[in-house]
C-alpha cells in the first residue's frame, strides 16, 4: 500500500474562532478644556509614555482632533477609556480595524 498524499486546497480555510482578535484602541480627542501641557502629563503618567512620544500624541489630539494612544483587548481599552475620563480627557474605544 502506498501512503496518502496530502490534500491541496485552493484557498485558506478560515474560521473566524481560529482568527486572531481585532485589537481595539482608546482615543483621546481634542477639547476646550485641558492644556496642551496637561494632556502630555496625562500620557506619561497612566501609559509611562516618555516626554516625546506623549507630546507627539497631545500633537496629535491637537491638530487632527484626535489621537489613538492603545491598542490592546476590548477590557484594556475599557480601563484606559475609564481612567483618561478621570483625568477629565474625552476618549472613546472602538474596534482596530487596519
Amino acid at each position: 500500500m502506498s501512503a496518502p498524499s496530502p490534500v491541496e486546497l485552493d484557498e485558506p480555510v478560515s474560521d473566524e474562532s481560529t482568527l486572531p482578535a481585532t485589537p481595539w484602541v482608546t482615543i483621546v480627542w481634542n477639547d476646550p478644556v485641558n492644556l496642551m501641557s496637561y494632556v502630555t502629563y496625562v500620557f506619561c503618567t497612566y501609559f509611562g509614555y516618555s516626554r516625546k512620544k506623549a507630546e507627539k500624541l497631545m500633537l496629535e489630539v491637537h491638530e487632527e482632533g484626535r489621537s489613538v494612544v492603545s491598542a490592546g483587548s476590548r477590557e484594556e481599552m475599557e480601563r484606559d477609556v475609564q481612567a483618561m475620563h478621570e483625568y477629565g480627557l474625552w476618549a472613546t474605544l472602538q474596534r482596530d480595524d487596519q
